[in-house]
């Protein structure tokens, strides 16, 4: 057995897309994403869909397949209520690993395609956390759940971020900050800044597909290499139509970053042993 198909087996992937899907066409259903994971032989995969909670059908895949373990997760965004605490409860108490701030609803990425109207920020225009994101951590808090930034501007992040620890959060992601196209988009710098108050800085291999980001995939390496694999997660971000399938993506990327010059003990980590902490899985490699 090579080093891609040792480091696969028992990986696990954090951010993979499904259908069905109301705004766009997916790849797979999200029982065969969840089988085509199996085969691969890999050990976990977190189930995100931007439009609903997906802990119902986690729990649902999870009385078919036998070998992996599938988990739900909630975006906050406005096909949910946005903020919303009860549907945040409603999905914690169908045991929702994963909460997305908002993503595709947030203000920040609104903006970019110019409806800066109805955006979701969780600022108020003085640059102070809403009241609700307390609500939030503390549920997630009391859940012990993985809090992940979606798609909030940099300074969203931060405060976030500083909140969060405050409170006591412990398993922190921060949503691909190489990503082209929105979110926050960190430089080396800021994503360190972030690592050392205890995040873990996600890298999603979808991003260097041909359309349309197009990431080369050395900027992963120097993001991981400056902030060290330690503080650091592989996911997919794969489930889209034109793109491989969110196995097929988790293999090409191991295989990829092996060959852009990390080595199988940093990739390993990354891909089993930092999520395995943020999933609270505590098995062995």
């Amino acid at each position: 057995m090579g080093d891609i198909d040792i480091i696969m087996k028992g990986s696990i992937d954090m951010h993979l897309h499904h259908g069905p899907d109301p705004r766009v066409e997916r790849r797979a259903d999200a029982l065969q994403v969840a089988r085509q994971a199996e085969e691969a032989g890999m050990r976990a995969i977190v189930l995100k869909s931007h439009e609903y909670p997906t802990a119902p059908v986690a729990y649902i895949i999870n009385q078919i397949v036998s070998n992996i373990s599938i988990f739900g997760s909630i975006c906050l965004d406005h096909e949910v209520g946005g903020l919303n605490i009860h549907a945040l409860e409603a999905s914690a108490k169908l045991g929702a690993k994963v909460v997305w701030m908002p993503t595709f609803t947030s203000a920040n990425d609104r903006k970019l395609i110019g409806k800066s109207n109805d955006g979701i920020s969780i600022l108020t225009s003085s640059g102070e956390l809403l009241p609700v994101v307390d609500d939030i951590l503390d549920i997630i808090k009391s859940y012990q759940m993985v809090l992940a930034t979606g798609h909030l501007s940099e300074s969203e992040v931060f405060a976030l971020v500083e909140r969060a620890v405050q409170k006591g959060v412990t398993r922190i992601v921060i949503t691909h900050p190489l990503w082209p196209r929105g979110g926050a988009r960190l430089g080396l710098n800021e994503q360190q800044r972030l690592a050392n108050k205890g995040t873990f800085i996600e890298h999603c291999f979808g991003n260097t597909m041909p359309f349309p980001d197009r990431l080369d995939p050395m900027k992963i390496v120097e993001a991981v290499k400056y902030v060290g694999p330690e503080h650091c997660i592989i996911t997919t971000d794969l489930g889209q139509a034109h793109n491989p399938t969110p196995a097929e993506g988790m293999r090409m990327a191991i295989a990829t970053l092996l060959k852009c010059g990390l080595s199988k003990e940093d990739l390993e980590m990354m891909v089993k042993t930092n999520p395995d902490k943020l999933l609270g899985l505590g098995f062995e490699n």
